[in-house]
């Protein structure tokens, strides 16, 4: 992402963020000291924007991470007036220190977590959801959107991350797997007619798309 935003933009973004948790901040430190890849806290603060906006008491995260955005998305369904959110990782250990990380926040009681692949977790758990957040290999994103689809309910918001892939996506001489992917999925969401789309170019890019029409049956 270097490159993509003058500095003193992102100092002063980030300086406007008020962090509903004071543990955010701890956990964002964390990230810049491993190189922990998270989304941050201006689209951390766009993410509970957006649960709050929609009314969102239903959440799916496909790839969490030791729970960064997911107490965001916690927090902003707690302020909804409760419900559930899945945090789900491929590691047991990220999956522990996830709860860990939420269980100080106060926010046990709104999670479920699952440790597996995310995609083939979501067609597991099954259900509707109002939000569906993916951050999963980015090779996996076109074949996921047709399962995240399914399981989002009309008016509810498919979001993507890392949509402007360090802008390596306008960059003609990458063919790579994974840049040809998020190319691909951006095409998918721009295009379906069950979506009205938009790529929100804040840190690394969200692309969200919310459904408009009914895509499918919820097994």
């Amino acid at each position: 992402m270097d490159g993509l935003y003058h500095p003193a933009l992102t100092a002063y973004l980030e300086g406007l963020v008020e962090r509903p948790h004071p543990l955010l901040a701890a956990m964002e430190q964390r990230a810049a000291e491993t190189n922990f890849p998270i989304v941050g806290p201006v689209v951390g603060q766009l993410f509970y924007w957006l649960t709050r906006l929609t009314g969102a008491r239903r959440v799916f995260e496909l790839g969490s991470g030791y729970g960064y955005s997911t107490a965001w998305f916690a927090l902003a369904v707690r302020d909804n007036g409760g419900g559930v959110v899945h945090h789900t990782v491929w590691d047991a250990d990220l999956s522990r220190q996830a709860q860990e990380y939420l269980a100080q926040m106060g926010l046990s009681d709104l999670m479920t977590y699952h440790v597996g692949e995310a995609v083939e977790t979501l067609q597991r758990v099954g259900g509707e959801y109002d939000l569906i957040f993916c951050d999963i290999d980015k090779a996996g994103y076109p074949a996921s959107l047709p399962v995240v689809k399914r399981h989002l309910r009309v008016g509810g918001l498919a979001l993507y991350d890392n949509m402007l892939w360090s802008g390596r996506v306008w960059d003609t001489q990458d063919t790579s797997e994974a840049t040809e992917a998020i190319r691909t999925l951006t095409q998918q969401m721009t295009h379906d007619p069950d979506l009205q789309t938009v790529l929100f170019p804040m840190r690394d890019g969200v692309l969200a798309g919310i459904k408009v029409r009914p895509s499918g049956t919820i097994p």
